[in-house]
């Protein structure tokens, strides 16, 4: 969301000389009621004056029926960041429309090679964000200056200081909102298996369009900062556990099969817990099967994963991954996965607090918990393992 909402504001302000169309239109690829259960990110939408209800989500979209007739692909051009190859119902009809993509996750080489005037950078770093604002730099910079001494900071203000004091607040603004995307994704720069330059420089330079404004300036800390919005992402506590499913939730259609992979902040046994405190008639374990097979089957997924993140009673940060496959062709990628994968992830049998496993081998399905000891590996890495074993 904030790389489409940061590219679309510079581009459009200042769009190359050949662009598809002056306006860029960021849109999130979510219903808008998926906006809502991630509370980090309406954290983050305050400290840039956007409001939930201002994003363009598939709800605003045409009907998935009539799409292709009222929104010809001839008459669109995409630009994808934080992923370069379009999934889903849009990917169907847009896919040969893609024109250009921000991405650090790895090549799926899906957009074409030349697409001036738009990038195609698909680079390893920790946060899509900061080749975000590193591609867009130059442009903001130039765009700020301009603004400031022509007095066009959108008609306000009596006096080129006022229109100055307004720019550096938009400024900082946009700042704001790219400097979150980036500590979240970094753990604050924190993170050795995540960071890197792109987003130290990135971090810099946003800091410094905050402390140039004299309204944020002054209050401004980094650390309080991240600490917010960390604060917000983890509160799932009042969400039902479907919300916590899909609020970190990505898919990939790979060879006629569906791959979901969920991210949750919380460990398997909070899920548990919330799962049977919903349901009020089944155990822990029994009840959480029984939410991950209804995400599974609302979204016809083959194979299925969840992700989570936690800390020990030590204080030590922590992976787990659960794994479900439903077919014999998403069983035998499973097994793959789990036999290819193991010593990279140093995964290890999971089990809960009452020794109890999450295993299964029968039934025409397969499911399995692990340990994920290598802790620096996020979806990410998984998501792609996952991937080439069901090639």
């Amino acid at each position: 969301m904030t790389s489409s909402v940061m590219y679309a504001y510079l581009r459009s302000m200042s769009p190359p000389a050949h662009a598809f169309a002056p306006l860029y239109i960021p849109v999130t690829n979510i219903p808008s009621s998926g906006v809502q259960i991630r509370l980090e990110f309406l954290e983050v939408f305050s400290f840039a004056d956007i409001e939930a209800s201002h994003l363009i989500t598939l709800d605003d979209l045409p009907d998935l029926s009539i799409i292709q007739s009222k929104l010809r692909p001839e008459n669109t051009k995409w630009i994808l960041v934080d992923h370069n190859a379009l999934q889903g119902h849009l990917g169907k009809i847009y896919s040969s429309r893609v024109g250009g993509a921000i991405d650090h996750h790895d090549e799926e080489e899906k957009v074409p090679k030349d697409t001036d005037p738009e990038p195609r950078m698909v680079v390893k770093t920790g946060s899509c964000t900061s080749l975000v604002t590193e591609y867009c730099r130059d442009a903001w910079d130039q765009l700020s200056e301009t603004s400031t001494h022509s007095g066009a900071a959108h008609g306000q203000g009596d006096s080129l200081s006022d229109d100055s004091v307004l720019v550096k607040l938009w400024d900082a603004q946009v700042a704001q909102l790219g400097l979150a995307s980036i500590l979240m994704d970094t753990a604050n720069l924190q993170s050795k298996d995540k960071t890197t330059e792109h987003d130290i420089k990135a971090v810099e330079y946003l800091e410094a369009k905050i402390m140039t404004c004299p309204q944020l300036s002054v209050s401004f800390d980094r650390n309080s900062f991240f600490e917010r919005i960390d604060s917000a992402k983890k509160d799932i506590g009042g969400l039902k556990l479907q919300d916590i499913l899909r609020k970190d939730y990505k898919q990939w259609d790979k060879g006629g099969q569906k791959l979901g992979i969920s991210s949750v902040v919380k460990s398997i046994e909070f899920m548990q817990k919330k799962a049977s405190d919903e349901t009020n008639t089944q155990s822990p374990g029994q009840a959480f099967l029984e939410a991950m097979r209804k995400f599974r089957i609302d979204r016809d997924l083959d194979l299925y994963a969840v992700m989570t993140t936690s800390k020990s009673s030590e204080g030590e940060f922590q992976r787990e991954l659960f794994v479900w496959a439903f077919n014999d062709e998403a069983i035998s990628a499973a097994t793959k996965f789990a036999e290819c994968a193991s010593e990279e992830l140093g995964l290890e049998d999971w089990h809960g607090s009452d020794g109890n496993i999450l295993e299964h081998s029968r039934d025409g399905q397969w499911r399995k918990a692990w340990w994920q000891r290598k802790v620096q590996h996020s979806r990410k890495r998984v998501g792609p393992l996952l991937r080439e074993a069901m090639n």
